[in-house]
């Protein structure tokens, strides 16, 4: 028997540097020199502690959440239009998405969601459902506050309503795309 070849060894050590070194770097860098992204890529703002809501919807479905300030003024329809068109955009994930509007009885005329947002959720803040829906949420600017609820009945997620449409699109596309709930 003979000793193994001393350049078939350096040929294996070296091509195992080849594929290891860069990783362990990248691991090192990463890991332990605190080179990390400083962006994140959702645009919404994700909550670091869900709020576990009891929904009075059916809970199979990712909702969009809104809420009307009194009557329901041209932010709160600049809002309704921009969850609409955003749902309606999604295409073939519409079904696993639902709207809900939490607004007076008299919030808006006569026919206005029924004609323009058609199989929205309204719920009314002065009946039990939708009064402790409310209390449930982030106090702050509730008027230009979208929220979106997961199946599972957890607040995640916080979209700015004066902002542009397309995070929220990105970020709910994203979001179904990975999620196997709802």
């Amino acid at each position: 028997m003979t000793n193994a070849n001393p350049r078939g060894l350096r040929t294996l050590l070296g091509l195992a540097a080849l594929f290891f070194v860069p990783l362990l770097i990248a691991f090192a860098l990463y890991y332990g020199g605190g080179w990390r992204p400083a962006q994140s890529t959702n645009h919404g703002v994700l909550l670091t502690h869900p709020v576990t809501l009891e929904a009075p919807w059916p809970a199979e479905k990712w909702t969009l959440l809104l809420v009307a300030p009194g009557t329901c003024g041209d932010t709160c329809r600049e809002a309704l239009y921009k969850t609409r068109q955003t749902h309606l955009l999604l295409a073939k994930d519409f079904d696993r998405m639902q709207r809900v509007l939490i607004a007076r009885a008299d919030c808006c005329e006569a026919g206005f969601l029924d004609n323009e947002h058609p199989g929205i959720l309204v719920l009314d803040p002065a009946s039990t459902a939708g009064g402790a829906l409310l209390a449930a949420l982030p106090r702050g600017e509730q008027g230009h506050t979208i929220y979106l609820v997961d199946p599972l009945g957890n607040l995640i997620m916080t979209f700015d309503s004066r902002e542009d449409p397309k995070g929220l699109l990105t970020d709910l596309k994203k979001l179904l795309r990975l999620s196997h709930v709802g």
